[in-house]
């Protein structure tokens, strides 16, 4: 019958998912025709090679191909190895200003192995004018953006940076977005995107949903500030050689008093103290076990000499204490450790020295960031992780083109791989529940096999194995396994006693009657008895004492 319900299931699961992939491969359609919308785009359908330019450089030894996203499909950039540095750059057919209107960076990664330790990260390059070339692509390469994930140790997030050149000093520096967001951790497609906009905005997305919002002018937002700061400490104030910081100075006019000893001890032995009474002292406090026996394949040469284990001696439970007494320690009332001087507020304290302040020479103000343009695009970075797949890297003026791309080309991939993941989720949810129950069974059937549970077992035997054949009332049988030992431990320990003259009159009957028999009959009677125990035990019922399964 189950099997039946779970074939409807199975043929809708199986309608859904085609109807998941027909409709993504009509978005990848509609997503060539929105191409031209697009300042920039790459999806990977056609090999990279001749397109891309890999760095000749001797250092980044790792193989990028031309993969399918598992279980789409769908072509990406792959980073096959692990534990190797990779650097890859592609060209743009013109510059992209970042000056006028809106820019939006948009990719997505897979890492279909996890990241442990390694970057996804985009680097977008400024002009080769400013000092590089694409076959010696490497981390010095000058870029004006770097934004993607990044994760190792401490460090798990989304970096946004932008290099800034400082038009005082004409020197680039690296401004770190503050608090980015963590990089999702799983391996399903993900979408990350970066909105720059005229008003100073910058607005990062994850799978089109907002994360951080920041000004690019704010010192709130990024580190070190783009503004820098108008005064700055004057790098040639030297700190005066009598300047005092100590708030607080040793009395110079304290003595230490005459009657301290700075040698006693903190602690001495308690003089008054005596034996309790009672103490045992040629009792050791751990005697041998006298029940342990020496296990059968215990062999002298090889595993040495046997040796009972050791119990805590039974006499010293009701004895104050064994073995040799000797008198306590206690605190030395005299003693006082070493002396010091007590403090005073120090009379020429100035406070804590800095350096005076002084007009910053590099300060400048701005009113919107002097963004360098974009051109080209590439990938350096350094991963302990295979599996990394690059796809569907865009540029574009408006971030409803970045949306309609999203909706097209990274939605349906996500949508199948988190069907896929919350199947998987269930199957091991479903197998850790049937551990837990098989672990719970276990369990009640070793509470039916304590002692003095032996007249009920019968009974529990038969809810446990009603359980087991029925899962539908498997918890209500649990309880009432439960409540059943509950109530025979209650019965056991405040009911069950009977009058004292009852059972003296039982005891006394049963004398009789056994004096009575104990003659000629003593030597038969007792073997009789033994062979009616024992017919007895052959005609119970057989019950198993563990689970067989």
């Amino acid at each position: 019958m189950g099997e039946r319900k779970g074939i409807p299931m199975a043929l809708g699961l199986l309608a859904m998912l085609l109807f998941l992939i027909a409709s993504s491969s009509f978005h990848f359609v509609c997503a060539s025709d929105d191409a031209d919308d697009a300042i920039f785009y790459e999806s990977f359908d056609e090999d990279f090679d001749g397109r891309w330019i890999v760095s000749g450089k001797d250092e980044y030894q790792g193989v990028w191909k031309h993969a399918k996203s598992e279980g789409h499909d769908d072509y990406g950039l792959l980073v096959s190895e692990q534990a190797r540095k990779y650097a890859i750059v592609k060209e743009l057919d013109e510059p992209v200003s970042l000056k006028d209107g809106t820019v939006v960076l948009q990719f997505e990664t897979r890492l279909q192995n996890g990241l442990e330790c390694g970057g996804a990260y985009i680097k977008y390059l400024r002009p080769q004018e400013s000092g590089w070339k694409p076959k010696e692509f490497n981390n010095e390469s000058p870029y004006s953006i770097m934004f993607g994930p990044d994760k190792c140790g401490a460090t798990n997030k989304v970096h946004f940076i932008l290099k800034h050149k400082n038009p005082k000093n004409g020197e680039y520096v690296e401004h770190h977005l503050k608090y980015p967001p963590s990089v999702p951790s799983d391996k399903l497609s993900h979408v990350y995107t970066a909105i720059l906009k005229p008003d100073n905005e910058l607005q990062i997305l994850i799978d089109g949903e907002e994360k951080k919002k920041a000004n690019f002018l704010s010192s709130e937002d990024f580190e070190p500030p783009l503004i820098p700061s108008k005064t700055i400490s004057d790098p040639d104030d030297k700190k005066p050689e009598d300047w005092d910081e100590r708030a607080k100075i040793p009395d110079p006019s304290a003595v230490k008093p005459d009657d301290w000893d700075e040698d006693a001890p903190m602690e001495i032995v308690d003089d008054e103290a005596e034996k309790p009474e009672g103490w045992l002292d040629d009792e050791p406090e751990e005697i041998e076990d006298p029940e342990a026996t020496k296990p059968e394949d215990w062999d002298d040469e090889e595993d040495g000499e046997w040796e009972a284990p050791k119990i805590d001696n039974p006499k010293c439970e009701a004895a104050p204490g064994c073995g040799e007494w000797k008198k306590p320690m206690k605190r030395n009332p005299a003693y006082k450790g070493k002396w010091s001087a007590p403090n005073i507020d120090n009379p020429d304290y100035k406070g804590i020295w800095k350096p005076r302040d002084i007009p910053n020479p590099d300060y400048f103000d701005l009113a919107k960031p002097n963004f360098e343009p974009i051109a080209a695009i590439g990938i350096e970075i350094w991963t302990m992780q295979d599996g990394i797949l690059f796809d569907n890297i865009l540029i574009a003026n408006d971030d409803k083109i970045a949306e309609s791309y999203r909706e097209t080309t990274w939605k349906p991939k996500f949508t199948i791989e988190k069907e896929k993941q919350k199947a998987e989720e269930a199957e091991t949810s479903s197998d850790g529940i049937s551990g837990l129950k098989k672990k719970v069974f276990d369990l009640l059937y070793k509470i039916a096999d304590i002692p003095f549970l032996s007249d009920h077992k019968d009974k529990i035997y038969d809810l446990i194995e009603k359980a087991e054949k029925q899962p539908n009332i498997t918890i209500g049988i649990i309880v009432a396994v439960v409540v059943v030992f509950v109530s025979i431990f209650f019965r056991i320990i405040f009911g069950g006693k009977k009058k004292p003259a009852k059972v003296e009159k039982k005891n006394t009957e049963r004398t009789e009657a056994s004096n009575k028999e104990a003659g000629s009959n003593k030597e038969a009677g007792g073997e009789n008895e033994e062979n009616k125990e024992k017919e007895e035990a052959s005609n119970a019922p057989r019950r198993r004492t563990r689970r067989e399964n």
